[in-house]
């Protein structure tokens, strides 16, 4: 079915060319490039380990430098590993490359983990004299950014242990969900995740159904599994903050997001204040889709005037890439490079990772776009999306591996205004206000998805997390109690969530490879509805900024890199300003 649905779209042969990294797994200069990071790293703690507090200015840049070539060598073998098994999850020859990579990073971390160690806990004169220096200009937010772990650091011989222990660790746990996930077959026709998901957009309701038990039936199979790992995984994280004197589980995240908790706090609020809107649009729903009652598996049915057209590959190129050019044209041209170049994997593939993903993989290089594309309309939002992050991480390449790496509140910036971008393009060529209502009523649901559900899911986490740190183990049933709890909450009466949707928890990967991280998509959206509303005032002055907002990457804090649009993040009102957008576009479907 794959195959047939693949050729049908024509994305058969959208398949990445890995080789821009390496030719194969054989390519001898994946060797080399080990060879020489595992030398470095040893050399550079031979020379600086005990002494960096003694370094000149120029001596301490010129270390970070030779530390950001071991890190950018060991990114580009990790991009490759990663991305190869991304595609080949069942492959056995994939997952051991990716282990045998995974366990070389290990080693090399092992080599440079005293950088860190002594430069957090370096005396505060000391290290405010060499931030203060001309010669550690490029390195400044990086080398700052390290010091906010001070408190948290543990010692040289804990830390090489933690990290001896890590490709045995959360990684490996992670990588084994992605490979029961990847082995499930759903329904009688030994579906993907991605087949069976997609159904949940159907517009009969007794397929959506189906879809709904096939999913539940396919994860009821590996419940025990799923559950096993969901609790390895919050023991592990319980542990890892214990030991780093975390106060919460969430610290760990904000952290690395460079985000205060009183911002977080903010947007938590904020959002699960506002809880009727969802409430109200899906009693909207409702009486669109003219039912007695509305079911969890209906909640993405599509409206009777929305186009149910299968959307070929070309045609979705042409989409997203007109869509971007009206905003801008660098945006649109380097958008193309990615269909050009071979930079994304499309098709619908058996042991493809299922969702989508941009990968920013090294300076040097470029970033690699994953998508499973079934040719419906909101795969297109999803390409527009993958490829607003392709850009943002192809224009901030040029800060450096280490200045490149956005945090997470602020990746979410360029691809969410890139959706925004397409379905601001398409809501213009309409011109029957049914298909207008259909298509707003489209995007309130996208809207939902990334504001409120992802607080919900951050709300579930908090209950998690906390659960496992207070009642020890977390029995199947327990967390899906607690997922029912944080569904409830948003949906109200709105929404009848069956038995069946209380499991859905166990096949979210975020929850596992990046703990806290969902808070950052209704971050972004709410942040890219307000860039989007001085779009509109601005105009071309706002492409300007904006573009040179991306290009910054994590070079500087959110706080600052926001300084040019006058935002204020911990504003309670700036929040409110988002979800008064949405409410405007909710009710012009409540008048429609």
């Amino acid at each position: 079915m794959s195959k047939e649905l693949n050729e049908k779209l024509g994305t058969a042969e959208v398949q990445w060319n890995l080789q821009d990294l390496y030719e194969s797994r054989e390519d001898p200069q994946i060797g080399d490039d080990l060879y020489f990071c595992e030398e470095e790293a040893t050399l550079l703690k031979e020379i600086f380990a005990g002494k960096l507090d003694t370094l000149e200015p120029a001596v301490l840049a010129r270390t970070v430098r030779r530390l950001e070539r071991v890190s950018y060598n060991l990114g580009r073998v990790a991009t490759f590993a990663f991305l190869d098994y991304a595609t080949q999850v069942k492959d056995d020859k994939a997952t051991a490359f990716l282990q045998e990579i995974t366990e070389a990073a290990s080693r090399i971390g092992r080599e440079t983990v005293f950088f860190d160690l002594e430069w957090s806990k370096m005396d505060q004169d000391k290290a405010d004299t060499l931030l203060s220096a001309e010669e550690i200009g490029d390195f400044h937010h990086y080398l700052a950014t390290i010091r906010r772990y001070a408190d948290h650091m543990l010692s040289q011989a804990e830390e090489t242990l933690l990290i001896e222990l890590g490709p045995v660790g959360s990684s490996s746990w992670t990588s084994l969900f992605g490979k029961v996930m990847a082995h499930i077959k759903f329904g009688e026709q030994g579906r993907t995740e991605e087949e069976v998901l997609s159904d949940m957009y159907h517009a009969d309701r007794e397929v959506r159904r189906l879809a709904a038990q096939e999913l539940t039936d396919g994860l009821q199979s590996q419940l025990h599994i799923l559950t096993h790992i969901f609790n390895t995984l919050l023991a592990d994280k319980m542990i890892n903050d214990r030991l780093r004197s975390y106060p919460s589980w969430v610290t760990s995240r904000n952290l690395s997001n460079e985000i205060e908790g009183e911002t977080v706090d903010a947007l938590v609020h904020a959002v699960t204040g506002r809880y009727d809107m969802v409430q109200r649009y899906y009693r909207v729903k409702k009486s669109l889709l003219k039912v007695d009652e509305l079911y969890d598996y209906d909640r993405y049915a599509p409206l009777e005037n929305l186009p149910d057209v299968l959307v070929p590959w070309d045609e979705c190129k042409t989409m997203v890439l007109d869509g971007f050019r009206k905003f801008s044209p660098k945006m649109a041209e380097i958008a193309a490079l990615f269909f050009d170049r071979k930079w994304i994997h499309a098709p619908i593939m058996e042991g493809k990772s299922s969702g989508a993903f941009a990968h920013p993989g090294v300076p040097d290089v470029h970033p690699y776009v994953l998508v499973n594309y079934t040719g419906n309309i909101r795969d297109v939002s999803t390409v527009a999306h993958e490829l607003g992050h392709g850009v943002h991480q192809y224009l901030a390449s040029g800060r450096g591996y280490y200045n490149s790496d956005t945090p997470l509140v602020l990746a979410e910036t360029a691809s969410v205004f890139a959706e925004l971008l397409i379905f601001h393009n398409q809501l213009e060529s309409l011109a029957d206000p049914a298909e207008r209502k259909a298509f707003i009523c489209q995007k309130l649901e996208s809207i939902f998805a990334t504001v409120f559900r992802q607080v919900s899911m951050n709300r579930f986490e908090d209950m998690m997390h906390t659960g496992r740190r207070e009642e020890g183990e977390l029995s199947s049933d327990r967390l899906s109690e607690m997922w029912q709890k944080s569904q409830e909450d948003m949906f109200g009466d709105s929404v009848t969530l069956t038995d069946n949707y209380g499991m859905w928890w166990s096949y979210i990967p975020h929850f596992l490879h990046s703990p806290g991280y969902v808070y950052s998509y209704a971050f972004g959206e709410l942040l890219v509805l307000a860039l989007y509303s001085l779009y509109k005032k601005e105009g071309a002055s706002f492409v300007s900024k904006y573009t040179h907002l991306l290009s910054q990457g994590g070079s500087l804090s959110p706080y600052v890199l926001l300084e040019p649009f006058g935002i204020d993040l911990n504003d309670p009102q700036f929040w409110q300003g988002g979800l008064d957008i949405i409410d405007e576009m909710l009710q012009e479907v409540e008048e429609g």
